[in-house]
C-alpha cells in the first residue's frame, strides 16, 4: 500500500522519464520530508555519477528517498511493534507510546490524534492505522522532540514578586559586534526582544541639537538616535513575550537632554511606559510579572523615593533637579569597580603606622554629586539603580525597589567568598551582572556561576555567538521562552543556607541516562572535501560546581549522513534545578582537535524521557 501510495504522489514527476536535482528537491518537499540540500545533492550525485548524466529515473528518485528517509533505527522501532512489519494497529501505537515514550496516559485518543497528524497515507489513516510513513514523520516531528512539551508554553507561576525570577538580560544591547569601533545598531535591540530578552540596556550621551544618542562613550562605535530606539522598543517589546521590558538606562546626559529622553519615554511608548505604583503608593514588596504584563519599566538613578515621586505626579517638574551623591571609587558601570576593593575599607582598619601622628589621614573616598532631571527620576519606580556598597549595608538600608549592578569580577569574588550573603542578598533584591570592561570583543562571561547565586539579570553581549549565549538560550526555552523563570525555593527563601560549594540538604541526587543512538544529516565539515565528517558526540552537565561534567561518545569514521552510536553514557546530578545539558556534536579532525558541527542546549528538567 505504501508503494502504491508513493508512486501515486510521484509519478507525475516522471512523465518524461528523468527529473534533475532540482525537481527531486522539490518532489521531497512535496512528501513533506525534512532533508539537508547538501546531503541530497551527495547522494544524487552518487547516483548520476554512475552513469555520466545529469538526472534520475523513478527507480533512482526511490532509492533516494529510502536512503535519506527510511532510516534503520526507526524501522528496527518499528518492527518491534508491528507483528506484520508493515502497518501498526492503534492499540500497538499504544503499547509503543507506554513502553518507548512513557507516555503512561497514553491511550486510544493520543494514537487517533497522533495517527490523524502524521499518516500521510488516506486508507491507513482511515482504518485507524499506522504505515512506516507516518511512523517516520511522527519519530521526526516536534511531539518526539527531547523538549518537554509542557515547557514550551508558560508553566510557572508568575504571581510571585520579579526578583524571584531569572530574567533574560543584554549588555550593550545597540552593539552588533566589538565594544571600541562597531556599530551601533537598532538590530541590536530588535534581535534581543525577539529572542525573548526582557531586559534590555541603553547607554545614553548629550547629542547635537539637543537630541540624546546611544553609543559606548569614548569608543568609535557609531551612534543612534535615542527616539529611535525607543521607538524599536515600542514595535517589538511584545511581540515574544507579554511580560515586563526592563530598560536599564546607563545615563550620562545632562538634566537638559535628560527631560527629552523623559519625553520620548512617555509619547512614544504611552500607556506601555509603567509611571506609578499599582495599587499602593507605599512599596513593600515588588509586583509580580503576571501584574506588569505587556508594561515597560525605566531602571535608572533615582532621586529620594518612589513614595515621594507619587506624590509629585500631578505637577509640573520640567525644568527641576535632584542630586545624589555617591562614591566616586565605586561606578557601577565604567567599570572602575573591576579594581575596586571586595568589601570597602572601613577607616577602622589597623594600621602599623597609627602611632605616629604625622602620618596624614586616610584619603576618604571622594563623593560625586550626579545631576538629574526629575522628569526622568519619577518615571523611575520599581527599578532604581542603587551604588553596591556591601551586603551587610543592603540588607541595613536597601529597598525591595532598588536593585544593583555588579560587574562580573567583583561578583566572582563574592561567589567565592561569600555566597550564602550573595545568595540572601538576592533573595531580597534584583541583582545586575554585567561584563568586564576589557572584554572589548565582546566575549562573554559564563552565566551559570551567576544563576547559581540567584542573580536575576546576568547581562550577555546577544551579539557574540559561543557556549554562553548558548546556555542562555538554553535556560531560556524554558516556560514558554517568556524570558522569565521562577527560580528555585531555596533561592527564593530569605532564610536559605544554599550555597553552590556546599548544597547540602537542597541536594535532590537524580540519576540521568541518555543512550545516544544516532545521527542524521549531520552538517558536514567545513574542512573536509567530500561530504564526510568523522562525527562524535559530547554531553555537558553545566550547573553547580559538582555537578559540571562532560562525556564523550566514541568516534565514527567517515559517516555525517546516518552515524549511528548505541551508546549510553550517565550521569548523577545534585541539583537538577540549576542545571542545563547541552549536546554537542563535534568532528574530529585529528587527534587534538575537533570541528564543531552544531549543538543543543536545554534546562536538564526540560528533557522529555523516551
Amino acid at each position: 500500500i505504501s508503494h502504491t501510495w508513493f508512486l501515486s504522489i510521484i509519478q507525475n514527476e516522471f512523465r518524461t522519464g528523468k527529473i534533475d536535482l532540482d525537481s527531486t528537491m522539490n518532489l521531497l518537499e512535496k512528501l513533506q520530508i525534512s532533508f539537508d540540500f547538501a546531503h541530497v545533492k551527495h547522494v544524487f550525485k552518487k547516483t548520476v555519477d554512475k552513469r555520466k548524466a545529469h538526472t534520475i529515473n523513478i527507480e533512482d528518485f526511490r532509492a533516494i528517498y529510502r536512503t535519506i528517509v527510511h532510516r534503520p533505527e526507526f524501522h528496527e522501532l518499528f518492527r518491534a511493534y508491528s507483528p506484520n512489519c508493515k502497518i501498526l494497529a492503534d492499540t500497538e501505537l499504544i503499547e509503543f507510546l507506554r513502553k518507548e515514550q512513557y507516555e503512561t496516559e497514553a491511550c486510544e485518543t493520543t494514537a487517533l490524534e497522533i495517527i490523524l497528524k502524521y499518516e500521510p497515507i488516506e486508507e491507513v489513516r482511515k482504518r485507524r492505522q499506522m504505515s512506516f510513513e507516518g511512523f517516520i514523520r511522527y519519530m521526526s516531528s516536534e511531539d518526539c522532540s527531547i523538549f518537554k512539551n509542557d515547557h514550551r508554553t508558560i508553566y510557572q507561576d508568575m504571581n510571585h514578586p520579579l526578583c524571584d525570577y531569572f530574567i533574560s538580560s543584554s549588555h550593550n544591547t545597540y552593539l552588533i559586534s566589538d565594544q571600541l569601533i562597531g556599530p551601533s545598531h537598532l538590530w541590536g535591540y530588535t534581535s534581543a526582544l525577539l529572542k525573548g530578552c526582557r531586559c534590555l540596556e541603553i547607554d545614553c550621551w548629550d547629542g547635537s541639537n539637543n537630541e540624546p544618542v546611544v553609543y559606548h562613550g569614548h569608543t568609535l562605535t557609531s551612534k543612534i538616535p535615542f527616539r529611535s530606539v525607543i521607538q524599536v522598543i515600542d514595535k517589538y517589546a511584545f511581540v515574544a513575550s507579554d511580560y515586563p521590558v526592563v530598560l536599564s538606562l546607563e545615563n550620562h546626559c545632562s538634566p537638559k537632554q535628560q527631560e527629552v529622553m523623559a519625553d520620548y519615554l512617555e509619547s512614544i511608548l504611552g500607556d506601555k511606559l509603567l509611571t506609578s505604583t499599582i495599587g499602593d503608593t507605599m512599596v513593600t514588596q515588588l509586583p509580580s510579572p503576571e501584574a506588569l504584563k505587556f508594561k515597560i519599566l525605566v531602571k535608572n538613578k533615582k532621586v529620594g523615593t518612589t513614595e515621594e515621586g507619587m506624590l509629585r505626579r500631578d505637577l509640573d517638574s520640567h525644568g527641576e533637579t535632584g542630586e545624589i551623591s555617591e562614591f566616586e571609587n565605586m561606578s557601577d558601570e565604567d567599570e572602575t569597580n573591576e579594581k575596586a576593593p571586595l568589601y570597602p575599607k572601613s577607616d577602622s582598619s589597623k594600621r602599623k603606622s597609627e602611632h605616629r601622628p604625622s602620618h596624614p589621614p586616610r584619603k576618604k573616598a571622594k563623593i560625586k554629586k550626579i545631576k538629574i532631571a526629575i522628569a526622568l527620576s519619577d518615571l523611575v519606580i520599581y527599578t532604581k539603580s542603587e551604588k553596591f556598597v556591601s551586603f551587610e549595608h543592603s540588607l541595613a538600608n536597601q529597598k525591595c525597589y532598588e536593585n544593583n549592578s555588579i560587574g562580573e569580577v567583583r561578583a566572582r569574588k563574592f561567589v567565592t567568598h561569600s555566597a550564602k550573603e550573595f545568595v540572601s542578598h538576592t533573595s531580597r533584591f534584583i541583582t545586575r551582572i554585567y561584563p568586564k570592561g576589557t572584554r572589548t570583543n565582546s566575549s562573554n562571561y559564563n552565566p551559570q556561576e551567576f544563576w547559581n547565586v540567584g542573580c536575576q539579570m546576568v547581562a550577555l553581549n546577544f551579539q557574540t555567538p559561543g557556549v554562553q549565549m548558548e546556555l542562555q538560550n538554553g535556560k531560556f526555552l524554558d516556560n514558554g521562552g517568556c524570558g522569565y523563570i521562577l527560580k528555585p525555593e531555596f533561592l527564593r527563601n530569605h532564610n536559605s543556607t544554599f550555597t553552590p560549594h556546599n548544597v547540602g540538604r537542597y541536594g535532590k541526587p537524580m540519576s540521568l541516562s541518555i543512550r545516544v543512538i544516532s545521527g542524521h544529516q549531520l552538517p558536514p565539515s567545513n574542512l573536509s572535501k567530500t561530504n564526510k565528517a568523522d562525527p562524535l558526540v559530547q554531553i555537558e552537565i553545566y550547573g553547580v560546581p559538582e555537578d559540571q561534567a562532560k562525556k564523550k561518545s566514541s568516534v565514527i569514521k567517515s559517516n555525517a549522513l546516518s552515524p549511528r552510536w548505541d551508546e549510553t553514557l550517565s550521569f548523577t546530578v545534585q541539583v537538577p534545578e540549576l542545571a542545563l545539558i547541552r549536546f554537542c556534536v563535534e568532528d574530529e579532525i585529528s587527534l587534538v582537535t575537533n570541528e564543531f558541527l552544531g549543538q543543543y542546549t536545554l534546562p536538564l528538567l526540560s528533557l522529555s524521557k523516551g
